[in-house]
This record gives structure tokens, sequence and C-alpha cells, in this order.
């Protein structure tokens, strides 16, 4: 296991891995895990990881734990990154698709709140809150649960009775919300200041990020240490969307791959902030005004991290689409009735925006293209 310390992503500004860190002391922008890393030490940590057995904890070195600790898991990750032929003659790539919903909750989320809860029980947290459009609440409860401290989850009221029902399952304190994840937020942060419980808010903690980039680690493990051409990726709060990056640059530090991959997040037409500042070439992004879409997890109108998404859209050559609430249910049944996958609406999103950038010849024939189901259809 490495040392690590942490980073601002905005100022750049490198600081002690603290207890409990949550924003960067000077701008108040997201931390980043910082680890040494030595291109000498690639292969070796290459061959270990190929021996290794236990899903996303066989990368210790580029995750938070140091010597002698253990982490708060459920068997997430090594979530299987299956070839969709079919799909994949129709756009004329090698499409893939890496399938989330196989972990313990069913999603995702269960990547980064095992690290997050890890982390943050190792460092002292008693209790644990989270706002959440659906899955991220769930996984918290599942963690906090397992790792036996208290988890409160504030949730829009119109979230879907499934995901409710899961989260006061996995034991949570569930609070419905008359409002978006933005007021989920406000009112998770108010009861963090008040109570004491530890804020494992997207990006407003630096370790969800370390869980979430392990999806990166898997893919280009199963590609023999190579970097897919592009990636599609359903985007909300773009936890993942940059770890996938942060990943590819660790791994091209140590010697192991060189970052290739092109970026491309995905947004609901009905709530994409990102694509936007993309299309209009901002920095960062404005609030998106009364956001409405099917797909929960798109229903994101302000991210925290929204400079660190597009700062990594255009630095891999990549970009950011939008499609409809019809396209990505189409996509969603597409994948079931054509390839067997269990796939959320976020799913099917990333299928239509392939499709679309095939349509538009931003994939070219032959290119290895990574498409992230993020849930299944049960997680509804």
């Amino acid at each position: 296991m490495t040392a690590f310390s942490l980073q601002c992503g905005k100022c750049q500004r490198i600081s002690e891995a603290v207890p409990l860190a949550t924003l960067c002391e000077e701008c108040g922008k997201p931390l980043l895990a910082r680890y040494e890393l030595v291109e000498q030490l690639g292969a070796r940590f290459a061959d270990a990881w190929d021996r290794r057995h236990g899903g996303m904890w066989r990368f210790s070195e580029l995750m938070p734990l140091r010597d002698g600790e253990s982490p708060v898991t459920l068997g997430e990750g090594n979530t299987p990154l299956l070839a969709l032929e079919r799909l994949g003659v129709e756009l004329g790539v090698r499409l893939l698709v890496k399938d989330e919903g196989r972990n313990p909750t069913g999603s995702f989320k269960d990547r980064g709140l095992a690290a997050a809860v890890t982390r943050a029980v190792l460092d002292g947290a008693g209790e644990l809150v989270i706002p959440s459009a659906g899955n991220a609440g769930a996984a918290l409860a599942a963690y906090a649960s397992r790792a036996g401290v208290r988890a409160r989850v504030y949730v829009p009221a119109d979230t879907p009775p499934g995901v409710i029902r899961r989260c006061v399952g996995f034991g949570a304190d569930v609070v419905t919300v008359d409002g978006l994840i933005t007021d989920c937020g406000r009112l998770a942060a108010e009861h963090s200041r008040e109570s004491g419980a530890f804020d494992v808010s997207t990006l407003r903690e630096p370790y969800r990020l370390e869980g979430k980039k392990t999806m990166m680690l898997e893919i280009a493990q199963a590609l023999g240490w190579r970097a897919p051409d592009a990636i599609v990726y359903p985007t909300g709060g773009g936890t993942g969307l940059v770890g996938s990056w942060k990943a590819l640059k660790e791994l091209a530090a140590l010697g192991v791959l060189e970052p290739r991959t092109r970026l491309y997040a995905v947004q609901s037409a009905g709530c994409a902030p990102i694509v936007r500042a993309w299309k209009d070439g901002l920095e960062e992004a404005r609030p998106w005004d009364c956001p409405a879409t099917v797909a929960w997890g798109l229903r994101v109108p302000q991210a925290i991290g929204d400079f660190l998404i597009l700062r990594a859209l255009r630095a891999s050559g990549g970009g950011a689409v939008t499609v409809t609430d019809d396209e990505m249910e189409a996509g969603a049944l597409d994948l079931g009735r054509i390839e067997g996958v269990n796939a959320s609406i976020e799913g099917g999103a990333a299928l239509a925006a392939a499709r679309a950038l095939a349509a538009s010849g931003q994939l070219d024939g032959g290119e290895t293209v990574i498409l992230f189901n993020t849930g299944n259809m049960v997680t509804y």
C-alpha cells in the first residue's frame, strides 16, 4: 500500500490526508487523493494485480488505505466487461459494456460508497449522511450497516418507491424532500453541521472518486493493460467519468499504458448542464433550470465537480451529447432484448449516445468503445 495525500482539483494545493477531509480549505473545491507514483513500479504493480482476487480492492496501491487497514466491503467490483457483438456490428465498432448492475446493491454507487465509508469509518465517523436521487442512498445504507454505523439519506419526494424501500431495508433513516437533489444536498449539509454526521455527498469528500475509478482500472486490466479508444458515460454528478480519467493518468504515470481514451459524457435533453457548458466552451456549468427526465441518476442540475468533468472531456479529446428520454428507454430495451444485459435507463442512455456519436462520425470503425451500464433495471 502506498502513502497518499490530497490535492485540490482546482487550485492544486497539496495537503496532508487528514481525518474526515472535505473540500479544499483555500478555494472550497473538491480534493483528490494523490499517490506517489514511480514509473518503474508499474510493471510490478500490474503483475501483482493480475495475480490477485478480491474485487476492486486488489488495486490497493492506488487506493486510500494505509498499512494494516482493511476495507468495508460487500464484494463490490470485478464486474464483467461484456462484448456487445450485435450492437457493435450496428455501430461499426468493437462495442463492450461495463455491467455495473452486478454490484452488491445493484449499481456502480457501491464502489464509491465502499471507499468513502471505509475511509470515513477508519477516520472515526459514527454517522454518515448523503443526498441521493436513488442508488447512492441504498449503497450508503448497505455499507454503513456493514460497518456498524448510522446512515441518513435525503431523497426527492418523487423518488421511485422501490429505491426508498431499499434504503430502508438496509437500515437507513430516510427523509423525503419536496425538491431536487440539490435541495437534498442542502439539507444533508445542514444535518451534518448540526449533528456531526459526516457528509459523503458526491465530491464533497475525496474517496468516492477513488472507488469509482476502479471501473477503469478493471477495464484496462481486462483489455490486457490497454486503454480503450472511447468511453461513453451517463453523467449526473460525473464522479465515475472524472475517476476514469484519473485512473488512466495514474496508470500512465506508472508506465502501464498510454491514456489515449476519448471520454464522452451523455446527459438527458431535459437536464444537460455539462453538455451546454461544453458546447459553450465554458470551464464551469451554469445550473439547469427545471430539470426533467425519467432517468433519476441524470437529474442533477448542478455538479460540484463540473470543472473536473469538462477538463477531462477536453483533455481527452472527447465531448458531450444529449439524448431524449425515449432514446434512452429504447437503448435500455435494446441492451436487454438484443444482448441480454440487465440495463438501467442510464445504461440505455449510454447506448443511445453511442449511436449518435457513431452516426456523426465521432466513433471510427474498429475502435474499442466502452459503454457504462451504471445499474440494473431492478434498482428502480
